[in-house]
């Protein structure tokens, strides 16, 4: 056998790659401005050739990608309010510029939104004809074989005795055996192969559709909660058992919350002892008896930080911990105003932890006046000294707990009907407790420890028992697995458009004067590749054990146009 190659272009090999291209001829790429003489027809027309042009959806997606720039950078509503209530008060100018041209709402912004639209039908517009072309190709034969084979990228032929009609024959199993789509036409077989290439490039459009529809319905009927529950409590899923509740705007509050409920019975955490990890949390499982609907079946269960508890189309996220010091509160007479766990929130990662208590049923002092009390905590679970004028803890675990507590009487602020951080003490109607000589009364507790308040106002006790509490989120998002569906299939799509080549074979048999056949066999790909030549030998050398060269000489011919040995 002899192989030739030739990286001259003919007529013959520009219409087998014209018409071996599968992607569509796209002349509104090149769309001249439109005549100002267009009626509401004809710019209609113009527009959508526009916006559907496949140079129109690539700028789209780069402007989407730029527009959610901000929504990285500047604090969002529907992420964490108080960061934007803070971004307020620090940029006093700015901010109401940026609510203007709703930065704090980026993704749910007129011109994201605007956006985000667009694209989604430039790109029906681009796939949807794409479609049809590549279904019809489908259908359609391998085109005829080019007259001069010699001058295809990978060539190859030889003489043999087998007839020309079993040499097609043979050539046209030996395609189909190894999956081209086959078909004689003339003196020769044409094959073609690598049909998942211009799929592959459809699914993976198609799937960007898919997770544009995925985030949309995500947005628009999501919802999702936090909770912040102590060892012993429960919840249940109604809006008013929420700590803070958002959604979309499609969501019904009132009928689309799953009915279920659960209750914390234990929180489990262990922290690292020693080494250079010492105090890096180990096991995070919250025990829980939860039941599905209004009488369901009580059921044990413990969720993790990545292992969430999944009922209907909920999930119930840990996403939170710590420690809830348990306290009584007693007025001057003695009697109980207040006993319970304070929850406080951890400020570093061995726990330190600060709060407030409040008293909000009041009592009358000794005056005979009625007054609210007030406390200002700092709890550590590993008592480590005070640094720089507050406690510290230097280990998560509950090795050492104290409790640091400063006291205030007066008006709490609750009354006015105005929300208030349940974790900051307002003292701006409140009096703080004072030692004789005029310096703040503060004392740090130990568990079982008593703080009584100056003049015999009452008193405080740091009980034995320290429970610990648990946050959890509550989510529903519906388009959840449609993205992953999407993005699966767009991977593998775009893997299939990458790795896979769209290539044709011809094999020609044609009766010489001496008698013998002669067999050539050319191929032709999408793109330059080594592996074509290869397939092209393989291909050859299984054709040629079936119709072997012949054992006459051919004779001598000078060598065809443009070929080399």
């Amino acid at each position: 056998m002899s192989k030739t190659e030739e990286p001259a272009t003919t007529t013959d090999e520009q219409a087998a790659g014209d018409h071996l291209s599968t992607a569509p001829k796209d002349d509104r790429e090149d769309t001249a401005p439109a005549p100002a003489a267009f009626g509401i027809i004809g710019w209609t027309r113009w527009f959508w050739r526009q916006l559907t042009s496949m140079r129109v959806a690539l700028i789209l997606l780069f402007m989407l990608s730029l527009a959610a720039i901000p929504g990285s950078l500047i604090p969002q509503r529907s992420v964490d309010e108080t960061k934007v209530a803070d971004f307020f008060e620090a940029h006093e100018t700015l901010a109401p510029l940026y609510d203007k041209v709703q930065l704090f709402d980026v993704y749910s912004s007129v011109w994201f939104s605007a956006i985000y639209i667009l694209l989604f039908i430039s790109l029906i517009g681009c796939i949807v004809p794409r479609t049809w072309q590549f279904v019809g190709q489908l259908r359609s034969r391998p085109p005829g074989a080019p007259g001069r084979l010699t001058r295809m990228p990978a060539y190859t032929s030889w003489r043999t005795d087998t007839s020309p009609e079993e040499v097609r024959t043979l050539a046209l199993s030996l395609m189909k055996k190894r999956r081209f789509r086959a078909d004689m036409a003339g003196d020769a077989v044409t094959a073609e192969k690598g049909y998942l290439r211009e799929a592959g490039n459809l699914i993976f459009h198609i799937a960007l559709i898919v997770l544009l529809l995925a985030f949309a319905t995500g947005q628009l009927f999501k919802s999702e909660g936090g909770k912040l529950i102590t060892e012993g409590g429960g919840f249940s899923n109604t809006l008013t058992q929420y700590d803070d509740f958002k959604s979309g705007s499609l969501f019904d509050r009132d009928h689309d919350l799953e009915p279920f409920s659960f209750h914390l019975d234990d929180f489990v955490g262990t922290y690292e002892r020693s080494g250079p990890q010492r105090g890096t949390p180990r096991v995070y499982e919250a025990h829980i008896t939860y039941s599905e609907g209004a009488d369901g079946i009580p059921k044990k269960s413990v969720i993790e930080v990545n292992t969430p508890l999944t009922v209907g189309g909920s999930k119930v996220h840990l996403i939170g911990h710590g420690y809830a010091p348990v306290v009584t509160v007693r007025d001057p007479r003695g009697k109980v105003v207040f006993q319970g766990p304070a929850p406080l929130l951890p400020t570093d990662a061995n726990v330190t932890s600060t709060g407030a208590i409040k008293v909000m049923d009041g009592y009358r002092d000794k005056a005979g006046k009625r007054t609210q009390l007030g406390f200002t905590a700092v709890f550590v679970p590993t008592f480590g000294g005070a640094g720089k004028g507050s406690m510290f803890s230097k280990y998560p675990g509950l090795d050492f707990p104290a409790l640091a507590l400063t006291a205030f009487h007066g008006s709490l602020g609750v009354d006015a009907g105005l929300p208030q951080n349940v974790y900051q003490l307002d003292t701006r109607k409140m009096k703080q407790f004072k030692n004789p000589d005029g310096s703040p009364y503060a004392k740090m507790l130990l568990p079982g420890e008593k703080m009584d308040l100056p003049g015999g106002q009452g008193s405080i006790t740091f009980e034995k028992d320290i429970k610990e509490w648990a946050t959890f989120q509550v989510s529903q998002q519906p388009g959840n697995m449609w993205a992953l569906a999407g993005a699966v299939a767009a991977i593998a799509g775009l893997a299939a458009s990458l790795f896979i080549q769209r290539r044709r074979v011809w094999i020609r048999a044609v009766r010489q004067d001496d008698g013998s056949t002669l067999v050539e066999m050319a191929g032709l790909g999408r793109s330059e590749s080594h592996r074509l030549p290869e397939e092209l030998g393989s291909l050859a050398a299984t054709l040629h054990t079936q119709a072997p060269t012949s054992a006459t000489p051919p004779p001598a011919e000078p060598p065809a146009e443009g070929a080399r040995a």
